[in-house]
């Protein structure tokens, strides 16, 4: 049975995260589907679907979350992926997990631009970092 809730937060998953999503869903199907749709229901159909943050805002506050916990790599490579879905620049993103260095320390900030530099990667995008004119 579908519900309004379920309807508008897989509207809001695929919005944001597109296939990834979907991906994700489906690879509960056949272990935990109920997980799925607390995905869908609660994170995408009450949490992203709420007023008072745009999505952008919403995946930077979800990048910066992820990078500070740690061990969160393949949810930062969907939500790096999401954040690019919803128009943040690779520098955005990078300037994002740059930010969490002095609350999650070094570990976590290397891990996380890894997985950015992976994504940025696989969808074709560069980041021009700000070179020290000294070192050029």
């Amino acid at each position: 049975m579908t519900t309004e809730r379920y309807e508008r937060g897989w509207e809001k998953l695929m919005e944001v995260d597109g296939t990834g999503g979907a991906k994700v869903i489906e690879s509960l199907r056949d272990i935990s589907p109920d997980l799925g749709q607390f995905v869908i229901e609660f994170a995408f159909g009450d949490i992203y679907s709420r007023e008072g943050l745009d999505l952008k805002q919403r995946q930077l506050i979800t990048i910066s979350s992820l990078t500070a916990l740690g061990g969160c790599e393949p949810q930062l490579t969907v939500h790096i992926n999401a954040a690019l879905n919803v128009g943040l620049s690779p520098k955005e993103i990078v300037e994002a997990i740059l930010h969490c260095t002095p609350y999650a320390g070094f570990p976590r900030v290397l891990n996380a631009t890894f997985v950015a530099k992976e994504v940025f990667k696989e969808r074709g995008l560069t980041i021009h970092p700000n070179i020290d004119p000294q070192e050029a």
